[in-house]
């Protein structure tokens, strides 16, 4: 039988003898530890399992997704399922935005750098440090299309010499648009006052007697809008 290759890494301070290749996510549990919090979807979307580390030859503190990143040789790894950082508390239906709503309930985008690093370190691949120059000059509704795909990892704060929460500000934007700024969709209201009079509960009570590889098979099939 082939040999697997292996790589050392020392997770939480303590080190594991764990085959190349695999993420974060995948050495971690191999090597004993039970994940509660911070495993989120499991396949890279959901931004729950970030995790700080450094490898040997670099003084750089990094991070990344714990399920996206593949274990290197003399990592040293702790997993972060909460990175604090201060959010602005605000009701959306009273929350009017203005060009300056933004920096009232964020004004640490002035100390915002240009350092590109939130960029840099984007998962998703999104131009962070171009929706936060939008939100300085108080553009919402770029704030809001550009960061749409966010996916609230915060790693770009922990890589922000600034203390700038991109991702809260992001959502303010995003809840700002939408509530207040998108285009009314007249047939969403139609269909949700049709669930409120009952006019789907069979429907619905057939798909609860339903396996889940029926449904899978059943949201497969299903008629897609044309866009």
């Amino acid at each position: 039988m082939e040999e697997v290759e292996k790589v050392t890494i020392s997770i939480m301070g303590r080190e594991y003898r764990v085959p190349a290749g695999l993420t974060i996510l995948q050495a971690m549990e191999l090597s004993g530890y039970r994940l509660v919090r911070g495993v989120g979807c499991r396949g890279g979307v959901c931004g729950a399992c970030s995790a700080a580390y450094r490898v040997a030859g670099d003084y750089h503190l990094k991070s990344g997704l714990a399920c996206q990143t593949v274990v290197e040789d003399n990592m040293e790894l702790v997993q972060l399922p909460f990175f604090p950082a201060n959010k602005a508390v605000y009701e959306i239906e009273t929350t009017v935005p203005t060009e300056k709503t933004l920096l009232e309930h964020y004004p640490e985008i002035t100390r915002c750098m240009g350092c590109n690093s939130c960029t840099l370190i984007c998962p998703q691949n999104l131009e962070v440090m171009e929706y936060m120059s939008a939100a300085l000059c108080g553009d919402v509704e770029k704030v809001a299309k550009l960061s749409f795909e966010c996916i609230l990892c915060r790693l770009c704060t922990t890589r922000c010499p600034a203390d700038v929460v991109q991702p809260f500000v992001a959502i303010l934007a995003r809840r700002l648009y939408g509530r207040h700024l998108a285009p009314s969709s007249p047939h969403l209201a139609r269909r949700a006052g049709e669930i409120e009079e009952g006019g789907f509960e069979a429907d619905i009570g057939e798909m609860k007697k339903k396996s889940a590889d029926e449904l899978r098979e059943l949201y497969k099939a299903r008629d897609i809008e044309p866009q």
